[in-house]
């Protein structure tokens, strides 16, 4: 897991609710199905916070868990494993902030120490339902890493990633198939790799330098898609 410096934003002052604005705050809840209220809610710290959702929705960037776990920071709370872990899989990696593995379920965090990636996330504009995609998947027991490489340079690293996968892309194929063209326009900008992110249907795609990843940002902005450019850490 990498963090990316586009994101939504945050801003909390004393009482009980949530706002929602941005380019994407249509179908974000604002009751307590909202994770930040969730979030803040066990851990005894309510606020009026303000959200400006600037992430497409569902993304599979972690959008929501990133929300919560960035509420939880700004007011300086801390919650258990267990709590945190009721909220979903991706809250104590996004608690954290940093290039992590994460093993199990989620719970298991170690920081990475990575060199720097730059790159370009793209969303096709459909929605990719988590459980519909998980509901596709025919083999949950994928070979995994015994221990991480330790990478040279950004050139070493992104090597090694073009040999990797994410084994919810072909279910989640079968739910958007749009998601095709959007690794096909990535590569044909010259990503190296172009994978799609989490379970969609945002794709990313890296490239050597954030001057390199910007340009070819421009280009795909043609698409009509929603793109940003981005650096990762």
């Amino acid at each position: 897991m990498v963090f990316a410096d586009v994101g939504d934003r945050l801003a909390a002052a004393p009482g009980d609710s949530l706002t929602v604005t941005g380019p994407f705050a249509a179908g974000v809840p604002t009751d307590a199905r909202n994770l930040v209220r969730r979030a803040l809610g066990l851990a005894g710290a309510p606020r009026a916070v303000m959200l400006d959702k600037q992430l497409p929705h569902p993304g599979g960037v972690g959008g929501g868990s990133s929300d919560a776990a960035a509420a939880l920071r700004l007011v300086g709370a801390t919650l258990p494993l267990a709590d945190l872990m009721s909220l979903g899989a991706d809250l104590p990696v996004c608690l954290a902030a940093r290039a992590s593995r994460m093993r199990g379920v989620g719970g298991e965090v170690t920081p990475v120490a990575l060199p720097p990636l730059h790159g370009v996330l793209v969303n096709p504009g459909v929605a990719v339902p988590t459980p519909a995609v998980f509901a596709a998947l025919e083999r949950t027991d994928g070979a995994g890493h015994d221990r991480l490489p330790d990478w040279r340079d950004a050139a070493d690293l992104l090597h090694w990633l073009l040999v990797q996968r994410n084994d919810l892309e072909a279910p989640a194929l079968q739910v958007a198939p749009v998601i095709a063209e959007v690794l096909a326009a990535l590569r044909h900008a010259g990503a190296g790799p172009a994978r799609m992110s989490g379970s969609g249907a945002t794709c990313f795609g890296l490239w050597s330098s954030r001057a390199r990843a910007e340009a070819a940002a421009t280009a795909l902005s043609r698409s009509g898609w929603w793109v940003r450019a981005a650096s990762f850490s």
